[in-house]
């Protein structure tokens, strides 16, 4: 007899507003427990020391996690000048002080320096993997951690308000891998100073907005409760900017079970119409009943729409 799975079949994303002091891990965990989920995941992870948008899959949303880690993230944060420190934000140890306090003028400058494409030495208090074990574990242990220089995207970054001359607030909004943290410890050295981020919010992550956030300790109100499930949204949330097409109850049948389907002329004008484009060779596109059931991921390929991430809501 097979084993009962623990937890309940629920399937979608909950965007928590994540607290300070807590790590990215222990709030996936308390929104599992609320729900009851049997499943959960996460895409994008904040430092204990950041707030913000952290937003939770649970079930079958844990196949689009990529989706959401692949869109563009808004973060606002607080620099503070004068001060190096060996993680690049306010919980590391000081490495090295500056007495120099660029001027609004001299940063504005600098800005432009470090946005778009560019290269970016990860912190070495990181999740990055190196040989097996994470970086920040090795770091904490005393080791030297030396990480390569990995191109990111930084799309815009804009000087809010400088509160003093220790301080400055920026918005930045940037791609994945990008670390803020970073960002800030390599402008500060453009600027001929050290600096290290003190606060650190997250806003967005793509569609998810923290203006729709719900907070944890909300959300551990609603501990089993119906109540929660207002805060659930449906797991195709992640995908937007993927054509969607509804398909026929025997073509989900067939997708169901990993198998491809016919693009016949009527879907294949669908799928050119919704993409405005003729050659539709490997295009993903996210397919679902006519009412509303998520079905597959699939690519377009030699006249089939073949899936690779298929939804099982049992």
């Amino acid at each position: 007899m097979p084993r009962r799975k623990k937890g309940s079949p629920v399937h979608g994303w909950v965007i928590v507003d994540k607290p300070s002091g807590v790590t990215s891990t222990q709030v996936v965990g308390a929104v599992r427990r609320v729900f009851d989920a049997r499943k959960a995941g996460h895409a994008g992870t904040l430092d204990p020391m950041a707030t913000g948008v952290l937003a939770v899959a649970l079930g079958e949303a844990t196949k689009t996690v990529p989706y959401a880690m692949d869109a563009e993230k808004t973060y606002r944060f607080t620099a503070t000048w004068g001060e190096g420190r060996d993680s690049d934000d306010a919980e590391g140890a000081v490495t090295g002080t500056s007495p120099k306090r660029p001027t609004r003028d001299e940063i504005e400058a600098a800005v432009p320096r470090l946005v778009g494409t560019i290269l970016q030495t990860p912190p070495a208090y990181s999740a990055i993997k190196v040989d097996g074990e994470r970086a920040y574990d090795l770091a904490r242990d005393g080791e030297a951690v030396a990480l390569a220089a990995r191109e990111v995207f930084v799309r815009s970054v804009a000087l809010l308000e400088m509160q003093d001359a220790d301080h400055a607030v920026f918005e930045m909004v940037c791609g994945k891998g990008t670390y803020v943290r970073a960002w800030v410890r390599d402008v500060a050295l453009v600027l001929g100073t050290l600096g290290y981020v003190s606060q650190l919010r997250r806003t967005a992550i793509g569609n998810f907005k923290v203006s729709t956030a719900v907070g944890l300790e909300t959300l551990k109100g609603f501990m089993h409760s119906p109540a929660a499930f207002e805060h659930l949204k449906p797991l195709s949330t992640a995908l937007d900017g993927i054509p969607a097409l509804a398909v026929t109850g025997q073509d989900a049948v067939r997708l169901k079970s990993g198998n491809p389907i016919l693009v016949r002329p009527q879907l294949f004008a669908r799928i050119s119409e919704a993409v405005q484009a003729d050659d539709l060779q490997g295009l993903t596109v996210f397919l679902s009943t006519g009412e509303g059931e998520p079905v597959a991921l699939a690519e377009f390929a030699g006249g089939e729409l073949r899936p690779f991430r298929v939804f099982n809501f049992g």
